[in-house]
């Protein structure tokens, strides 16, 4: 049966995040993964759609995309943070497979390059992180 997969992804800095999405979804259709993509405003609100998913039982791993660039505030921090913190939260107490794909940077140069699928292309990084933690978790915990 085919691993079924939630793409959480933030439509801010949206340019970036669909470029992520491309990658992810090269790995994803070569690996025949059922996906299922939804959009968030920002990278935030993840976690928050990925519980949803798990909550609902269709999906066997998700993938969480965004960015999150440095401004003249501490709100980069709070973001980074407790978007982390949330994944991290889902994966450790729930057991959940997840694809860490936030880009937390300090300029747009710099999330180009990482999203870039020629260069970083941090987006297939993501699934396989994803792929290889389904696999797992199909072995060790059902």
């Amino acid at each position: 049966m085919a691993d079924r997969v939630l793409i959480a992804v933030s439509h801010y800095y949206k340019h970036i995040s669909e470029e992520m999405l491309a990658g992810a979804m090269e790995v994803l259709e070569a690996a025949d993964a059922k996906v299922t993509v939804m959009e968030v405003p920002g990278a935030f609100e993840l976690p928050g759609l990925i519980a949803m998913g798990a909550d609902s039982g269709r999906f066997d791993g998700a993938i969480a995309l965004g960015c999150v660039i440095r401004g003249e505030t501490t709100h980069y921090d709070y973001v980074c943070g407790e978007s982390a913190r949330g994944l991290m939260d889902l994966i450790v107490n729930r057991r959940q497979a997840i694809g860490y794909g936030i880009l937390t940077v300090e300029n747009e140069e710099q999330a180009l390059a990482r999203a870039d699928r020629k260069r970083g292309n941090k987006g297939a990084d993501a699934a396989n992180a994803c792929l290889s933690m389904i696999k797992f978790r199909k072995e060790l915990i059902r």
